[in-house]
């Protein structure tokens, strides 16, 4: 076990050593498939909202991202159900993982033989059941928002009038809205 880089925040709660200690530990599980050299730091958010223990956990690794958020009455339920959760996509898309990962960067003999036995799981192929094309116009973000909500979809692509960038907006769980640029 490398050291591994894991940044553990809280809002609305106090991160006690106990439980940045839990975090770590049961992060392992998800680590111990992939060689340390690369991964990205990982984080790990604990949320207390409305009696609700929320946990997200972001594991970069090589240019892919692992992402998996619970919420359970309990932080430590919360911590080990995203665990679950981020073993189960690894066994999903192992076989893509390790053919995106190259050179040894996922221990696929580590992945146990329980789960290999679902190898049928892995291949599910990504069918795109329908194809879209559409005028990607100039208008400012609000303008594409508005636009977006008109059509009532959960996100809208457009070209952002300020950059001349494709932008994509979107409406998060909270209701609120994010703004996806592209970073070259």
């Amino acid at each position: 076990m490398g050291s591994m880089a894991i940044t553990v925040r809280g809002k609305n709660i106090e991160i006690t050593p106990a439980l940045k200690d839990y975090v770590s530990k049961r992060v392992g599980k998800v680590t111990k498939y992939f060689d340390s050299a690369t991964m990205g730091e990982i984080t790990a958010i604990l949320t207390v909202s409305k009696g609700r223990h929320i946990v997200e956990v972001t594991v970069p690794i090589n240019g892919i991202l692992l992402r998996g958020e619970e919420a359970t009455t309990d932080m430590y339920a919360s911590i080990d159900l995203v665990i679950e959760k981020l073993e189960k996509q690894i066994e999903k898309y192992k076989t893509k993982l390790s053919r995106k990962l190259k050179s040894g960067a996922f221990k696929t003999e580590l992945v146990p033989a329980a789960m290999l036995a679902s190898e049928a799981t892995d291949e599910e192929e990504f069918s795109i059941v329908k194809t879209k094309r559409f005028a990607v116009k100039p208008m400012a973000v609000d303008e594409a928002v508005m636009q977006m909500n008109l059509i009532n979809h959960d996100f809208y692509v457009f070209t952002n009038a300020e950059t001349e960038e494709v932008n994509v907006v979107y409406r998060r769980k909270d209701g609120q809205y994010g703004l996806i640029e592209p970073e070259y």
